[in-house]
């Protein structure tokens, strides 16, 4: 490609640009904060849109694409950037313009570590000769650990039980299987990744974490087609004792001075509790299970289960199939999802590539939206007049938005409204992303059921009121035991309980992260980690990650051996999880959630924000271990 080409492709792409997100460049490169004034200032944009024009005339979006112009193809040409590393200050004004709302101060720290461009995630960690970390799975979990491992140069093992890398992505191959959350968030902050799609379906996904692995070499640390069978810590050599199954079926007893736990929530599959389930007469099985070869054409199906998972499926096979019924156990709210199936712009692609500073705020942008955004609308106000419909004004907003649009969607089916519309707050469980759910249930070929299912008996599943629905195919769309936490493998501590008689469904750790009576044990998306008002669950990993090299490290320095949290450090912190909880939406009594488990206590969501995750986790704090 020739200078003048090359050019030309980035005058077109600059073009195609994101005008709030070309401000920030413009003011990177230029040192300019004229930019961040009048006539320049950004609208805030309603939804979850990235706000292509900022609510800029086109006179002043022109302005901004001629001067980000002139400015990047003079950084390309070695010009330097005008403000390298912006204060926090700074960066505050700048997202804040760019987003077209007030930022809090405190978000400065946190954007310059999101903006960081070094691939560069840890630093060399001189473990002792004997030190080794077992690193069980190879999700995406797994594999951040891994990178962190390898970057610092400690030796490491990771453990999978399937036969390729990948987790729920390599599992769950059901029709329109993918992301909700954007994938310019949900990757990893150390590599740069061409994305086809603004959110990735589930072949993408996988080809993701593939490279990933690829990428940074960890094939040679991964036993694939391996399983940890068990782990117990041994008190007198102070290390763990891991049974580890082979592919050939042997097992054999492994050593680790550390053992991370990247096992993630998403399995084991959950089937309903529904008598005669498991014998229904036709073929029958759970989404995550999907099989190679099922062919839907012309086929009856039910599905069971209404989740984030049938509203990526059920839209998708609806024209597939002779009949669709939707077996509906409770209703959800559901968003717009503007961006759903659309491909990034070839000119947007290269403009990613090819200038690391417009990707790097690209996806600040986005964290701003899909993650802190909302946090606020999310508090219980005790004065307010509506609590049984809404938390309080904002959320109430919200309640009005998104049944707005649920009635457009829906069109002259206002017989469906009732079934879909929940009663409770939005943000009360899982906002799903719409991926056409609404206007499939306009399709006269799907059935919405909301009454319960009391049985199945043969090829019919049969309701409370005696209805019965013949189906050729029964989907269970049900989810994963997400509240038992820990029980992939057998883990047993020091006092020789294991954590799975400790838990049950009341999974408690510090920080989500570590647990009294495990020394040396740490979870990754442990309890109280998920964060449930938005975001990437990568994010949180590779916080979790700074946190655990930060303990490794420190273990190094000061010749330790192990180290536990400390019982009341545990407990303080947990304490302070569910009374964070009593005041937020999660805790409202007017719904059923996956979040909460059988005492209703919430197991699975983070209380607080991104920023606050980002404070808890910069370093750990020997003074919190029993230590030795």
């Amino acid at each position: 490609m020739s200078d003048m080409q090359a050019d030309e492709m980035m005058d077109d792409a600059i073009d195609h640009a994101n005008i709030p997100t070309l401000v920030m460049v413009l003011v990177q490169l230029t040192g300019d904060t004229s930019w961040l004034e009048a006539p320049y200032k950004i609208a805030r944009a309603g939804g979850m849109g990235d706000n292509d024009s900022g609510g800029l005339d086109l006179d002043a979006q022109n302005e901004i694409r001629t001067a980000a112009k002139n400015a990047i193809h003079a950084w390309q040409q070695g010009a330097p950037i005008a403000i390298p590393n912006p204060d926090p200050a700074l960066l505050v004004r700048m997202l804040s313009h760019s987003m077209g709302e007030e930022v809090p101060q405190e978000y400065g720290e946190f954007t310059a570590a999101q903006l960081s461009q070094s691939t560069k995630v840890s630093e060399s960690i001189n473990t002792p000769d004997n030190f080794r970390v077992l690193i069980v799975g190879a999700g995406a979990t797994g594999m951040c650990a891994a990178v962190h491992m390898q970057q610092a140069g400690v030796p490491f093992t990771v453990v999978e039980k399937h036969d390729r890398v990948g987790g729920v992505w390599h599992e769950n191959r059901y029709p329109g299987a993918g992301v909700d959350t954007p994938n310019h968030l949900y990757s990893f902050s150390f590599i740069s990744y061409d994305w086809p799609l603004y959110f990735a379906l589930r072949d993408d996904l996988h080809a993701y974490m593939e490279h990933v692995a690829d990428e940074f070499g960890l094939g040679e640390h991964i036993q694939l087609s391996t399983e940890v069978l068990s782990a117990e810590w041994n008190s007198a050599a102070n290390l763990w004792e891991v049974s580890i199954r082979d592919a050939d079926g042997r097992v054999r007893v492994e050593r680790a001075s550390v053992v991370l736990s990247a096992t993630g929530v998403f399995n084991p599959p959950v089937w309903p509790d529904i008598d005669g389930i498991r014998a229904f007469s036709g073929e029958s099985f759970h989404s995550s299970e999907w099989p190679a070869d099922m062919e839907l054409s012309g086929k009856r199906v039910a599905v069971i289960g209404n989740g984030a998972t049938a509203m990526q499926l059920c839209p998708e096979i609806q024209e597939q199939v002779d009949h669709l019924t939707i077996f509906q156990r409770s209703n959800h709210w559901a968003a717009p999802f503007d961006q759903f199936r659309k491909p990034v712009p070839e000119p947007i692609r290269f403009l990613l590539r090819e200038v690391p500073l417009y990707r790097a705020w690209y996806r600040v942008r986005l964290g701003w939206t899909f993650n802190d955004r909302v946090h606020e609308a999310l508090q219980k106000d005790p004065d307010w007049i509506h609590p049984e419909r809404s938390l309080n004004a904002t959320n109430d907003a919200h309640r009005a938005f998104f049944t707005r649009y649920i009635e457009d969607e829906l069109g002259d089916r206002t017989d469906l409204l009732d079934k879909v519309v929940p009663p409770y707050p939005p943000f009360g469980k899982r906002m799903l992303m719409d991926n056409g759910w609404y206007r499939m249930l306009r399709n006269p070929n799907v059935d919405l059921v909301t009454t319960p299912i009391d049985h199945v008996d043969d090829n019919q599943v049969v309701t409370d009121d005696g209805n019965a629905y013949e189906a050729d195919v029964l989907i269970i769309a049900t989810g994963f035991d997400v509240l038992n936490f820990g029980t992939a493998f057998d883990i047993k501590g020091r006092s020789g309980a294991t954590l799975r008689d400790r838990w049950g469904d009341n999974g408690k750790a510090y920080l989500g992260t570590a647990i009294p009576d495990f020394p040396n044990l740490f979870m990754l998306y442990g309890p109280n980690t998920q964060p449930g008002h938005g975001g990437s669950l990568l994010f949180v990993i590779e916080r979790q990650m700074n946190y655990i090299m930060s303990m490794i490290q420190q273990m190094t320095e000061n010749k330790l051996e192990t180290v536990e949290v400390k019982s009341e450090v545990h407990d303080r912190y947990n304490a302070a999880v569910d009374a964070a909880h009593e005041k937020m939406v999660w805790t409202h009594p007017g719904m059923q959630t996956y979040y909460r488990n059988s005492q209703g206590r919430v197991v699975v969501n983070f209380p607080w924000r991104n920023v606050d995750l980002f404070e808890m986790t910069k370093q750990a704090d020997l003074k919190e271990y029993n230590v030795g």
